[in-house]
């Protein structure tokens, strides 16, 4: 569930330990004065939000649901979505290997928007989250995206319309669908994503958002990843799955420093 009310956006505010951006700007691939801001932070809530009844878990503001008054209203050029999650979810979701979540791990200094010491903590132990796990969720999300993008030029209600009619397909979920593949492949190869991304996948994908590659040859591109990417789920040099028990040990560090020094009063 999102939320959006002062005391979730206070605890958002207050207890931080990392946020930056995640979207098209952070992976190089904005493409100038087309896009919004897309940011994500890990929080740490008060100790009554974890032992407590009542629960935080995420908080979300966008300033495109401010400006126009409706919930859901589509981001535009200046806009900002931001989603804060507690930390406990956060990680959660990292040792599962969501592409989206893990991109905070990997954020070059200048896309870094606040940071503390248990955040830069998080990010110096990235070893005991990324596993060949992530493998199966890039894969996930790259099947997903081809999905939308191809459900996109045959269903009347479609995300952007105006994507479709100009290029045929929406070109923004075909880039996805082909950095998932690029960014998957170097992180399973190596443990690491580089960010921003780099040439020539950088400028290939750049072109593709603007109409300068088929859609066929974006599934071509995306089929050459997938079969690489499956290939080094299996045999990556990375542990098959995500060392839980010191991410645990971590999180309750991380939870406890932050309420014995005071940061937070129940």
């Amino acid at each position: 569930m999102r939320h959006s009310n002062p005391e979730f956006a206070a605890i958002a505010a207050h207890g931080t330990i990392l946020q930056t951006e995640v979207g098209s700007g952070v992976h190089g691939l904005a493409i100038d004065g087309t896009g919004d801001r897309d940011e994500m932070g890990i929080c740490i809530e008060p100790s009554a939000f974890v032992i407590g009844l009542r629960k935080f878990e995420q908080y979300q503001h966008r300033t495109a649901a401010e400006r126009t008054g409706v919930q859901d209203a589509r981001s535009e050029p200046g806009d900002l979505d931001l989603v804060v999650y507690s930390a406990r979810k956060w990680l959660r979701l990292a040792l599962d290997g969501n592409p989206t979540v893990l991109t905070p791990l990997f954020a070059p200094a200048d896309s870094i928007v606040h940071i503390t010491p248990a955040g830069e903590d998080l990010r110096a132990n990235l070893d005991m989250i990324v596993s060949r796990q992530a493998g199966h969720r890039f894969l996930g999300y790259l099947h997903g995206q081809r999905q939308r993008m191809l459900n996109g030029n045959v269903h009347a209600r479609v995300n952007r319309p105006e994507l479709v009619e100009r290029y045929g397909f929406d070109v923004k979920f075909a880039s996805h669908m082909v950095r998932l593949g690029v960014q998957g492949v170097e992180l399973l190869a190596t443990g690491r994503m580089t960010l921003p991304m780099t040439d020539p996948w950088r400028t290939w994908i750049r072109d593709l958002r603007q109409g300068k590659h088929t859609q066929q040859e974006a599934i071509d591109a995306a089929a050459e990843l997938e079969a690489r990417l499956e290939v080094l789920t299996r045999t990556a040099d990375l542990p098959e799955r995500p060392d839980t028990t010191r991410a645990n040990r971590w999180l309750i560090e991380a939870y406890q420093d932050a309420w014995v020094k005071g940061r937070w009063v129940s």
